[in-house]
């Protein structure tokens, strides 16, 4: 994971790959190591870093999705439930068990989302992480103590997975490479190249980092997994193709835990705009969200709008004995789903498949769209089949449904706040032992040291200080007034470890600052 070194290889490098992965989110990085573990020689490119965009910016559930059993959508159900399984045991240091609970307020109530859920259970099979039951008005109470207590009937409780989304596309950049890929952040994919019969055969690439050289790439296949920036790349092959991305906003707010203390989560079933809300605990936080806003301007940082944060804040505020107020804000954060563009007018994006699509272009270029966290890696399974029997390759059968990924560790303790590491908490501490001042602390309250910085950027390929303080740690999602404080120190360290100067440092706080703005209200 060296990148100037991959970076210096990859210019000398004149073999061409098999399968160039262009997009470094969830579904980029779950198709190459679809593609290095099936034996074919694989490169990610990532136009910024790894996650930056839609994948580090979600509900942070691996979940079946209840709402889309409420829209009849069985089969997505049953293919994400399978896939939540197979995360939890191949991820087990980024994949918890959380209990949710649905608070009822009639004794019809009880009944649907207590049958509903038995459903949910009963599609997950073996594969359940623990059983739906229907529990009393004090028993809810118990579980979510800062519920609002008028009319409560009670509630239903079930079990669905949580994760830190940004921290297994880290994870999954460091297993392709382990299993002898090459992933490369901020590389730009600026055009496709095509032989005679006008089938692409390269990329031209742009190293944003080191003064924009460009680089060219033979290839024998290129698959477009970019999300919502999709339709740039289709427009390189082709510039007459129809758009393919229907981009839809969601916002989520950050509140302290003693708006919903303990292990257990809220799940709102019907808002007003018929959709669901959860109030979520992570990393000692509260997440809330989310809203489904259909975008026309598709961009790296989308900002929440105002009335977004109101229908958040008042919804939340419905339920909780406390209602939160803007002051009671941390941080917010919005990210765009990339969902396939419905071909009739006039669909809500609630409504737009939320299931995946793959399509092949007349030059053998292989697009995949849609899709969520939870099913990556059956998203990968299904565009490498795809692009081989398009291709006319020889087939080859998938060997990651039980292949653990990059810091996979047992028996994690939930209550250590450096948990995410995995086994590589090791050789953090470990490195410690050897350069005692990386203890250092950066952040009491948040637990960040020196040494998490140094390892970000040898280890976890960061190369600026908000790939560190958004996505190797997630202090920006948390606490954007907090990152910003421990910004200036974070980007000292990174200098030092990159040889950089102090230009390098003031332009990095400067521009950190300024996205950091986005996050507070």
């Amino acid at each position: 994971m060296n990148r100037e070194m991959l970076v210096n290889a990859l210019r000398k490098d004149l073999q061409p790959w098999d399968i160039i992965v262009i997009g470094g989110g969830a579904t980029g990085l779950g198709a190459a190591l679809e593609a290095v573990t099936r034996g074919y020689r694989t490169l990610l490119l990532e136009q910024v870093d790894f996650a930056k965009s839609t994948s580090s910016k979600s509900t942070k559930l691996v979940h079946g999705g209840v709402r889309y059993l409420a829209q009849g959508n069985v089969s997505l159900v049953r293919e994400a439930s399978m896939e939540r399984g197979r995360l939890v045991a191949n991820a087990p240091h980024l994949v918890r068990n959380l209990a949710f609970v649905i608070p009822t307020f009639n004794f019809w109530e009880n009944i649907k989302y207590t049958i509903g859920l038995k459903m949910y259970d009963w599609l997950a099979g073996r594969l359940s992480l623990g059983k739906s039951v229907h529990i009393s008005k004090s028993a809810t109470l118990e579980r979510l103590p800062t519920l609002k207590k008028d009319n409560l009937a009670g509630g239903v409780l079930y079990h669905d997975g949580q994760f830190d989304d940004s921290r297994l596309a880290i994870n999954l950049a460091q297993t392709i490479s382990d299993k002898g890929g090459t992933v490369l952040n901020y590389m730009r994919v600026t055009s496709l190249t095509k032989d005679g019969s006008g089938n692409v055969n390269g990329v031209t690439v742009k190293d944003t980092l080191e003064g924009g050289e460009e680089i060219h790439l033979n290839t024998r296949a290129v698959i477009n997994a970019t999300g919502v920036f999709a339709d740039d790349i289709l427009e390189m092959d082709n510039p007459q193709a129809p758009k393919s991305i229907a981009a839809s906003q969601g916002v989520h707010l950050v509140l302290d835990s003693d708006f919903l203390p303990g292990h257990n989560a809220l799940m709102i079933p019907a808002t007003s705009d018929g959709r669901v809300l959860f109030v979520v605990p992570w990393h000692n936080k509260v997440v809330v969200g989310t809203t489904d806003t259909p975008v026309n301007h598709i961009s790296l940082e989308p900002r929440a709008l105002e009335n977004e944060i109101a229908f958040i804040l008042n919804t939340a505020g419905q339920y909780l004995a406390k209602p939160p107020q803007r002051s009671d804000v941390r941080s917010v954060w919005a990210g765009l789903r990339p969902l396939a563009a419905a071909k009739a007018e006039g669909h809500k994006t609630k409504e737009i498949s939320r299931s995946h699509k793959i399509m092949v272009a007349k030059s053998g270029l292989v697009t995949i769209i849609g899709g969520k966290w939870t099913t990556y890696r059956r998203m990968a399974e299904d565009v490498i089949q795809q692009l081989e029997e398009a291709l006319r390759w020889k087939q080859t059968a998938s060997v990651t449904h039980e292949l653990r990924i990059h810091g996979a560790a047992d028996n994690v303790n939930w209550n250590d706040p450096w948990y995410f590491y995995g086994s590589d908490m090791l050789h953090i501490h470990q490195m410690v032992a050897r350069e005692p001042d990386l203890q250092e602390e950066l952040s009491r309250e948040y637990h960040i040291i020196k040494a998490q910085v140094v390892w970000a950027v040898r280890e976890e390929m960061a190369r600026n200080i908000e790939d560190f303080l958004a996505r190797r740690t997630r202090l920006l999602l948390l606490d954007a007034k907090e990152a910003m404080r421990i910004a200036p120190a974070v980007a000292r360290i990174m200098a030092e470890e990159l040889h950089k100067d102090e230009h390098w440092v003031a332009t990095q706080i400067a521009s950190f600052e300024a996205e950091a703005k986005g996050y507070q209200l």
